[in-house]
């Protein structure tokens, strides 16, 4: 049953994202049909199908099961639900040419590799909600980083003289900034109460093998706190604000996924 659900859960992530693609070239060539509501109520069914995924392969009885495709998984639902929230009040849905596809791949992923790691058990309800924001944070995170990347092309084709094609059916570049700032002032928030709230479960950092992680999460920290500082201070802005939101956002993958996949899939270390 979950292969069905699973399947039919990517199929609609694919449908919705190619929706997506087909709308903004619309939008390009000024020829006008597709609204975004369509295709993200079928991300929106996308995600709620994913959803009964993870209550049987994350959210098991025993606690939060968070092997690496599980958590991969779970990320990239995240990262979906957000970016659909995110786009029913700002012109954002183009993220998700990108982001439902890779959900799509996550959830695939997931139900072709189930891995056993049980981080936290069913009475450790604080240590679960720390790490459910801890994700959330990187969520956020990850969509600044793709905004960034959005805005990186278009700044580009801004500055050779290319106004035209897929840039016609996005925001303007003030507008794109302006957004990729609230999502890392967002993310950082909740990157900073990961971190705090993350003292009180550590008892041996390097016998809980979290030592690297802790390091470059903090790095990362450090590189989205004073990119926000100088564009407070400073204006930061463009080529700077998208080379400082990239390599933050390196850094936390590095973190998180970088150091779960040598853990466990290479070291075999649980």
């Amino acid at each position: 049953m979950n292969a069905v659900i699973g399947g039919l859960a990517a199929l609609l992530y694919l449908f919705a994202g190619g929706l997506l693609a087909l709308r903004l070239a619309q939008v390009s060539s000024q020829t006008g049909g597709i609204t975004k509501g369509g295709p993200l109520a079928l991300g929106w069914s996308a995600a709620l199908l994913h959803t009964l995924i993870l209550a049987q392969t994350v959210f098991e009885p025993a606690g939060l099961n968070l092997g690496f495709f599980n958590a991969l998984s779970f990320t990239g639902w995240l990262i979906a639900v957000v970016l659909l929230a995110a786009a029913m009040v700002r012109p954002m849905e183009s993220l998700g040419i990108v982001v439902l596809p890779f959900a799509a791949l996550t959830l695939l992923l997931g139900l072709l590799f189930p891995a056993e790691r049980i981080v936290a058990d069913s009475s450790r309800w604080p240590l679960e909600l720390h790490i459910v924001i801890a994700i959330l944070a990187y969520s956020l995170l990850t969509l600044a980083a793709l905004q960034a990347a959005l805005l990186a092309i278009q700044d580009h084709r801004l500055r050779h003289r290319h106004p035209g094609g897929f840039l016609r059916g996005i925001p303007p570049l003030t507008a794109m900034e302006a957004l990729l700032f609230q999502m890392i002032g967002a993310g950082f928030v909740l990157l900073s109460i990961t971190l705090l709230s993350g003292l009180f479960f550590i008892e041996d950092l390097f016998a809980q093998h979290l030592a690297h992680k802790a390091l470059l999460s903090l790095i990362a920290w450090g590189v989205f706190g004073v990119l926000l500082w100088g564009r407070w201070r400073f204006g930061w802005r463009g080529r700077t604000a998208i080379r400082w939101t990239l390599s933050g956002f390196a850094f936390l993958v590095l973190a998180y996924f970088g150091s779960k996949l040598v853990l466990e899939l290479i070291l075999r270390r649980y």
